[in-house]
């Protein structure tokens, strides 16, 4: 198996590493409480997902 003769420069190697970094999550609004959530999930405050309720949500007190 060959093996590289000379190491990458600094410059090389983080132009390589450009594209790595994490983009943030989309979000979308939700059509009953218009809170942010991710798209195609139920929501997490109301519990709806496609305008029904599927979650039971407990009321904070």
């Amino acid at each position: 198996m060959p093996n590289p003769k000379r190491r990458h420069s600094h410059k090389r190697t983080s132009t390589r590493r450009a594209h790595d970094s994490l983009s943030k999550h989309s979000l979308s609004e939700c059509p009953n409480c218009h809170e942010k959530k991710m798209p195609h999930q139920a929501c997490l405050k109301c519990g709806f997902y496609k305008g029904r309720e599927v979650l039971e949500v407990k009321e904070k007190s």
